[in-house]
């Protein structure tokens, strides 16, 4: 081998090879299923993409931190002896080496606290990631919800064509009244009026998701595949302290306090002088008095500060402030948390007993009511106007149906949301 591709190979292996990106997953948008847009929001999400910069961003701080002070090298070129003259000034001569030693525990501190923070931003990450799934929930929901209602409306607008039509011939034949056809078709219009209504919440819901999974461009192509999820027995959890420091908010905060701890203990650590070890030669020229020629001098130095006017009573202060904000912090995400999952399993079990009404009686009785109606009305039984009474109603329950399945699936999301746990990564290995 030759000596060029040797050192192209050195170079290579020397280069830090970075961990590949997190492949986009490959799926039909036509169909969307809730768990495919959860894996486009965990590759495509741009808040998540943010957050995982961020922990980048924080890993490096951690390579930071672990580095020793470098040595500082002075050259000196050359001494000019104004007595000698210049003909004897351009002697070489001079080179100094200095290095800084910390004391006190500086780096390791600066280690701990950087590793916290690292802690800390992979826990941001995973809230980051929870937040935004169960905002892909919600949205993947109204979606399923804005299509209910297009299929109700175009249901409700296609009955209304059709009775017109029919209403029209028996206006011919002299069995309805001029008024009744009057009445339907301006009930038709209003139909008409309610599925572009319900297309146009379609768009929006659509443009909503496709935010959240990156597709912008296909928003129009999206379509809920997923049916709703179905009533089931939910077992709330008893919200404890061990329950709330389990989630990824919590952790998070818990490892910014334990940086703010070290970042306290690395200010009190300041006020430990560190010292500067110095060693150098130098080469000095004849002169009056060194008549043999040019000599060699060696010496070593030491240097430290004296702290006769600042002792680093700023930021220890500092510190100490960052580190009881932290506390109140950590405080503030437990208590917000305890509250979002309070709220969460009301909302789930007011949910829950409103979709039960609705499935057991409410639509079983609306749609039975409207099946009398329309063979009442074949029949000439009854008139137009309870015929119409009886479809609003119908129509009516059938949208406070479909919302409250909607409701309920995104309460269960909630629910199992804040029970989200964090697995806390491996610490980093210290340099």
């Amino acid at each position: 081998m030759s000596r060029a591709a040797a050192v192209l190979l050195l170079a290579a292996a020397l280069v830090p090879v970075r961990a590949p990106a997190q492949a986009i997953p490959r799926v039909e948008l036509a169909a969307l299923t809730l768990a495919d847009a959860e894996r486009l929001v965990a590759a495509r999400n741009r808040e998540v993409l943010v957050a995982r910069r961020a922990l980048e961003g924080a890993q490096a701080d951690v390579v930071s931190a672990g580095a020793a002070p470098n040595p500082v090298v002075t050259l000196n070129a050359g001494v000019v002896n104004p007595q000698s003259g210049l003909g004897k000034a351009a002697i070489p001569g001079a080179a100094r080496i200095e290095q800084l030693i910390e004391r006190g525990g500086k780096r390791e501190l600066r280690v701990a606290a950087a590793q916290r923070l690292e802690s800390a931003a992979n826990a941001e990450l995973a809230d980051t990631l929870r937040q935004q799934r169960l905002a892909t929930v919600s949205a993947y929901y109204d979606l399923l919800l804005a299509q209910d209602k297009v299929a109700t409306a175009g249901v409700t607008a296609d009955l209304f064509a059709k009775s017109v039509a029919a209403t029209e011939r028996r206006l011919a034949a002299g069995d309805v009244a001029p008024a009744d056809l009057t009445r339907l078709r301006v009930e038709a219009l209003r139909a008409e009026n309610e599925r572009r209504a319900a297309e146009a919440e379609r768009q929006r819901a659509q443009n909503a998701l496709a935010y959240l999974i990156g597709a912008e461009r296909e928003a129009a192509a999206i379509r809920a595949a997923d049916p709703w999820p179905s009533l089931e027995e939910v077992a709330h959890a008893a919200i404890d302290d061990a329950l709330l420091d389990a989630r990824p908010d919590v952790a998070a905060a818990r490892e910014r306090l334990e940086a703010a701890n070290k970042a306290r203990e690395l200010a009190r650590s300041l006020a430990t002088r560190d010292v500067t070890l110095g060693a150098g030669i130098e080469r000095t020229p004849p002169s009056e008095t060194n008549t043999v020629g040019v000599g060699t001098i060696v010496g070593v130095s030491v240097s430290f500060p004296l702290f006769l006017r600042y002792t680093y009573e700023g930021e220890i202060a500092r510190a100490e402030a960052d580190y009881t904000a932290a506390i109140e912090l950590l405080e503030i995400a437990r208590a917000q948390a305890r509250t979002e999952l309070g709220t969460a399993a009301a909302d789930l079990a007011a949910a829950a007993e409103r979709l039960r009404r609705y499935e057991v009686s409410l639509l079983a009785e609306a749609r039975k009511a409207a099946d009398y109606a329309e063979f009442a009305y074949r029949n000439g039984a009854i008139g137009v106007i309870d015929l119409l009474d009886a479809r609003r109603t119908l129509r009516a329950v059938e949208l406070d149906a479909a919302a409250a399945r909607a409701d309920y699936a995104k309460a269960l999301a909630r629910w199992r949301s804040g029970l989200a746990r964090h697995e806390p990564a491996s610490p980093a290995r210290r340099p």
